[in-house]
């Protein structure tokens, strides 16, 4: 009977982890660049973080830090995401660059996946099956799996008896019931292409839920919405700890406005555009992700400060924009308080959700009769944890700020220390 000794050496490490502290290598790969965070569990201090940007490019770079130290910058030429990879272990065991000796520091790897379809409710360890369910996933999100599956591959190949822990951004909204996440389709789209709502940002509705249910004291049953809003946003209805319904569907593209995307339209505009433009599928794909939203409907940016910006010297399509932002996170909030049943808590994070006190402001403004009362006061000066709402608001409204490279070095943590 033959053994393999890769996998000895993984099931030896994961024996001693029981009793000792791990470094977690955090990686989320994309098409075009790979971020990544070092971090010693489970005190969850960050040794060193960075990114690589423009990968596959010629003027492709890698930024890190080490701690909370200054940033550093290395150009050069990264033509693959297993080159990336190789250059991220190098800067971080170098003598100069690096915050471990060796690479023998990394205990486990963990690897943020996009989607996993309804094959994956929780984190899990990465095997060959479990690769094999995430390749088959990718026809959900071809953008987003196949980098990650590189990511995967990539450490494999440089760390090969490292284990390596897949953490997916679906897991969390599986427990949303059918009467949310089905779409008034053809049963047939469902059952034989797996069409229906899936919902994204998961592990950061998950942390900042968690940590509001930890300052409301651990109470059960809480009635929570969960604002995710940066240049890509979501919101999710949470009852008791588990997500019941979320703004983002098949794709990230449904719900919100968002930096670029357009988020809701009638599905109608599609036909219409390939029609009356001549556009293909993929044109118009481009435009509604890339080239809508905040950016598209302003004509400023897509970045929030310089709408607010705009906006404030006068700018008209920029306050358009600006109202149309804030309005449709208002209305899902009505609506995910319906579904729901009332609502004790409401939480912002995400980089427009924890820095933005006016669009804080302008959500809240006149939601008195669904229990918030903002402390504008509190809100403005809030860039940190903390309580917005006023004393006597019957709903709870907190900033939190997210951590998803910590949910995913602690799912690490606790699936391999098993």
């Amino acid at each position: 009977m033959t053994c393999d000794r890769s996998l000895i050496k993984i099931r030896l490490k994961q024996f001693i982890f029981r009793f000792n502290n791990m470094k977690v290598l955090v990686l989320n790969c994309g098409s075009s660049s790979i971020k990544f965070k070092l971090i010693d569990m489970p005190a969850n201090v960050v040794l060193e973080s960075g990114g690589i940007e423009k990968l596959g490019l010629p003027d492709s770079f890698l930024k890190y830090k080490k701690g909370e130290g200054a940033k550093a910058q290395i150009d050069k030429s990264i033509p693959t995401h297993l080159e990336g990879i190789h250059l991220i272990l190098d800067v971080l065991t170098g003598k100069e660059t690096g915050v471990i000796s060796s690479l023998n520091e990394i205990d486990a790897v963990g690897h943020r996946v996009v989607h996993g379809g309804e094959k994956f409710a929780s984190s899990v360890l990465i095997t060959p099956d479990v690769i094999k369910q995430i390749e088959d996933c990718k026809k959900l999100a071809p953008l987003h799996n196949a980098p990650n599956l590189t990511g995967i591959e990539a450490i494999s190949k440089l760390l090969p008896t490292v284990p390596q822990v897949a953490v997916f951004d679906t897991a969390f909204h599986q427990s949303i019931p059918e009467k949310a996440f089905m779409y008034a389709l053809p049963y047939e789209l469902y059952k034989n292409d797996g069409i229906r709502r899936y919902g994204f940002h998961g592990t950061s509705h998950r942390f900042v839920s968690g940590r509001a249910i930890e300052l409301m004291g651990g109470k059960k049953g809480l009635k929570m919405i969960t604002c995710h809003i940066g240049n890509g946003g979501s919101i999710s209805a949470i009852n008791d700890g588990k997500s019941v319904d979320t703004s983002m569907g098949l794709t990230p593209l449904e719900g919100l406005m968002m930096g670029t995307r357009c988020g809701d339209i009638d599905p109608a505009v599609v036909s219409f555009l390939m029609d009356a433009k001549g556009w293909s599928a993929k044109e118009v794909s481009d435009v509604m992700n890339k080239k809508s939203g905040l950016a598209g409907l302003s004509g400023v940016s897509s970045d929030m400060r310089d709408v607010v910006a705009a906006v404030k010297s006068g700018n008209k399509q920029a306050t358009m924009a600006y109202d149309v932002f804030n309005y449709r996170i208002k209305k899902y909030i009505g609506a995910y308080t319906a579904a729901l049943g009332g609502l004790d808590v409401l939480v912002f994070t995400g980089g427009m959700g924890e820095n933005e006190a006016p669009v804080r402001k302008a959500i809240c403004e006149n939601m008195e009769y669904l229990g918030i009362k903002l402390d504008e006061s509190k809100n403005e000066g809030m860039r940190e944890e903390g309580v917005i709402s006023t004393d006597d608001s019957h709903v709870k409204v907190f900033v939190i700020p997210t951590d998803e490279e910590y949910m995913i070095a602690l799912d690490t943590l606790n699936i391999v220390g098993k």
